[in-house]
């Protein structure tokens, strides 16, 4: 095994070279952040690279679950696009709260709110816009490219409209048209009132990241919206391509059973019932009210797994994504699990096309007492109220930036 300062070059393959040498020190120092570091300098970048550019050859969309000022600012997310295969990211309030909690980046965009006398929802409104409208055009050569089908990023409504669908609606339109981006989705949750919503504002012509799905029953009755939406714009002679993705959060399954099931039921119900939906998934591509629908110009919404990153410690870090890799998918990950997928460098076998043993893993999880579907309707349930949670913690941080800038003048 040579040593590290004997491995002071290598090479790399690329489309359009496969023979660029590039020294290897100077490559990670300027373009690899100190995360992926070590990754890289553990053995050569021909495997390091494998597993994010095989997950891009399978046709499977790898998002980033995190966007942050300094993200942008440090030329990170350029990075990770260009050497590691990423075509879109999603954000939520938590990533918000922690970045603006730890850091000055965005203090001098709150003092300029201060000056404004905006208030906090407004003042947040501001910064997420101001880092995903630089987000989306990053990944605007990605959609474009794809017609629409990738380079998305992702901005969430205030959870507190969740229950309330009036409103839903006219917060997503003011957030899509301020933003001003195409490719900007608006992210809805799939609770029973937010169904009305989503097939309201696809019907408006705005995208939206459907969220908090988890059962098979869940991501049929969000298609089902995307669809009616589509439909009503079909009627109307509205162009009827409107960028959708459904997101499907499995981790939580396994968190939410840990310690209750036997152990060789560990860390196997979110894969289970994502193989559920999967087959679910491809059977209403093949609907013959959906082709309709493509034959009038319509595009299909996507699935897209969620929630992927390992909760338990004794459990693969890349667990969720070796698991899920399929074609005509999104696996939207947080950092630490791309760092893990890029240092292990291994894609397992594609997601059965039939679901796999996916039903009689579930029947072993019934038989230890787990009923998925009040299962699933008490994770979207506390899914809600922690993203409320997750919000009215931001709106205190913000606050409390807000006085010290204040004090600072």
């Amino acid at each position: 095994m040579p040593s590290k300062a004997a491995r002071t070059e290598f090479t790399t393959t690329s489309p359009s070279d496969d023979s660029t040498s590039l020294r290897m020190r100077g490559w990670l120092e300027l373009f690899i952040p100190v995360r992926l570091r070590s990754a890289l300098e553990s053995g050569p970048v021909r495997n390091t690279m494998k597993a994010t550019q095989t997950l891009h050859n399978l046709g499977q969309s790898l998002w980033l679950d995190n966007i942050t000022r300094e993200l942008l600012n440090s030329g990170t997310l350029k990075r990770y696009i260009d050497e590691l295969s990423v075509t879109g990211l999603t954000s939520n309030p938590t990533i918000y709260d922690h970045a603006i909690k730890n850091g000055a980046a965005y203090d001098p965009a709150i003092r300029e709110n201060v000056a404004r006398k905006r208030n906090g929802e407004d003042t947040f409104c501001d910064l997420a816009l101001g880092d995903l409208t630089r987000a989306a055009d990053l990944f605007r050569p990605i959609y474009d490219r794809t017609n629409g089908v990738d380079g998305w990023v992702s901005l969430e409504v205030s959870p507190l409209l969740a229950h309330d669908t009036a409103r839903t609606v006219a917060a997503a339109k003011n957030l899509s048209a301020l933003a001003g981006r195409p490719n900007l989705l608006i992210k809805i949750p799939g609770t029973e009132e937010g169904l009305l919503a989503i097939e309201e504002v696809i019907f408006v012509g705005v995208p939206v990241n459907v969220t908090l799905l988890f059962s098979r029953e869940q991501y049929t009755a969000a298609a089902g919206a995307y669809l009616r939406g589509i439909e009503r714009r079909i009627v109307a002679g509205l162009n009827p391509q409107v960028g959708s993705v459904a997101s499907i959060f499995v981790s939580r399954w396994d968190a939410a059973v840990a310690g209750k099931v036997p152990e060789t039921l560990n860390n196997r119900l979110g894969i289970a019932v994502a193989g559920r939906i999967y087959k679910a998934y491809l059977d209403l591509l093949k609907d013959p009210r959906w082709r309709r629908a493509y034959n009038a110009g319509a595009r299909p919404q996507r699935l897209l797994w969620a929630s992927t990153g390992t909760k338990d410690p004794k459990a693969s870090d890349t667990l969720y994504v070796k698991s899920l890799a399929a074609p005509f998918t999104v696996n939207t990950m947080p950092e630490k699990t791309l760092s893990a997928l890029v240092e292990h460098g291994a894609i397992g076998s594609p997601m059965a096309e039939d679901g796999g043993d996916c039903e009689k893993v579930l029947e072993q999880f019934a038989q230890s007492g787990v009923t998925v579907d009040d299962l699933a309707a008490r994770l979207q349930d506390e899914g809600a109220k922690a993203f409320v949670r997750s919000w009215n913690d931001l709106m205190t941080v913000i606050a409390s930036k807000t006085d010290a800038v204040t004090q600072a003048r």
